[in-house]
This record gives structure tokens, sequence and C-alpha cells, in this order.
């Protein structure tokens, strides 16, 4: 099923909105400078968020009546112990060759968000009413991805040119998915599948590479507000 000739133009619409908030969310984090270790704690509970809040109640709504609970909680783990195997191996192999492993967190935020403008297109291929309340929550927590991109890679201590080449990524990146579903044939059974599974991939991100690199009372703090920010934005958008 593809899109109708119609959606064209909201759904291009949509995909620049979407890609100015992911920017504008980047600007301000990157803006914050000294406030990085606040940032990060923000961030490590935003991804968190992301993960419980947002991406695993989706997957369960997607998912089939064949898709009982325990399917979709079983792939949230297999994204966060493939993650967790990927980064342990890191260790492994020579700082050379370790370099590309400092790119996997910033890397999963953009297929994120690749998902989300393929998440729209879906929407929009059953509904255009189905297809603006989709790309309302999309709009209303892409601030906080651009955000929690310039946060993971800080964490990932990329430079300054590779943060802001990861920040443009994730800005393009669903309207990149929105073109993808007019070509990618996708089911909600599958959509829900790989929602699971970026849910896992999170998870493994904020517990690990966030969360401990702000060890202060103010960094838990952030990261308690960065949580209920991602509660707000799922609960005002749904």
């Amino acid at each position: 099923m593809t899109a109708d000739a119609s959606h064209l133009g909201p759904l291009l619409a949509i995909g620049v909105a979407t890609g100015l908030a992911t920017l504008a969310g980047g600007w301000t984090a990157l803006r914050l400078g000294s406030g990085a270790g606040l940032l990060t704690g923000f961030g490590g509970g935003a991804v968190i968020g992301v993960a419980l809040l947002d991406l695993l109640p989706e997957a369960l709504r997607q998912g089939s009546v064949r898709d009982q609970p325990l399917t979709l909680t079983a792939l949230v783990a297999a994204g966060f112990m493939a993650y967790a195997v990927i980064d342990r191996l890191s260790d492994a192999l020579s700082q050379p060759s370790r370099r590309w492993v400092r790119h996997l967190g910033p890397a999963s935020l953009v297929l994120h968000s690749v998902m989300d403008g393929l998440g729209v297109g879906i929407a929009f291929n059953i509904s255009s009413a189905a297809g603006l309340v989709v790309a309302a929550a999309v709009l209303a927590h892409d601030l906080l991805d651009g955000a929690n991109c310039i946060s993971l890679s800080k964490a990932s201590t990329l430079g300054p040119a590779s943060t802001r080449r990861w920040l443009a990524l994730d800005a393009a990146a669903p309207l990149a998915g929105i073109g993808l579903s007019r070509f990618v044939p996708a089911s909600p059974a599958s959509l829900a599948a790989w929602l699971a599974v970026f849910a896992g991939l999170f998870l493994y991100i904020g517990a690990t590479s966030l969360l401990p690199r702000s060890r202060s009372l103010a960094g838990a703090a952030a990261a308690v507000l960065g949580a209920a920010a991602i509660y707000l934005v799922v609960r005002l958008s749904g």
C-alpha cells in the first residue's frame, strides 16, 4: 500500500517541520555548553523515557493479537542485549577499529527518526486523521530528539563536526522515513517489532552510556525531569 498522491503535500510539510524541530532542539543543547553534565542527565532520563513511555506502548498498540506482550518484551531484551554485546566487543578491538563504535548511539537515534517518518507515512496510508495524530506525536518529541542526539554524541566523545553531522542526519531522517513509506511495504506488526527492538537499544544507551556520566544529585534530578518531559509529551500528544 502506498500513500495517496493527495497526501504528498502534507507529508512533505510534516517532514520539513520535524527536521526543523530536531535542529532547534539540537541547537539549544549545543548552546548549553557548561551545562553538559545536566544535559547528559536530562538526556539519559529522556532516552529511557522514550523507550518505556513512547516506543514500548506504541509497539504494544501496533502489535497484532498474535503478538503477545511476552513476544514484544523479548524483542526489547534482544535489542538491549545486542547493543550490550556490540559495546563489549568494542573493548576487544584495537583503538583505530573502535572509533566506529562511538557513532552507534547517535546512529540509533537517526534510525529511530527514520522509523518515526515511516510510521507517519504508514498512518497516512490508513487515513488522513490517523496520519495527523501520529505526526503530532512525532513533532511533539522531535525537540527532545535533537537534544538527545547532542547528548549521545557528547557522551561518545565525538568532535563538534561529527556531532553536527549526526544532528543534520537526525533532522533529515523523518523525511527519509516518509519517503520510504511510499515504496517499502510495512505492516503494523513489523513496525511493532522494530519499535520494541529500539526500546531495548534506548534502554541500554540511557542506563549505561548517559546516566553514569551524570552522577551528581543535580544530574539525577535532570534525569527525572527528562523522563517527566517525555511522559508529558506522550500524554499531551496522545
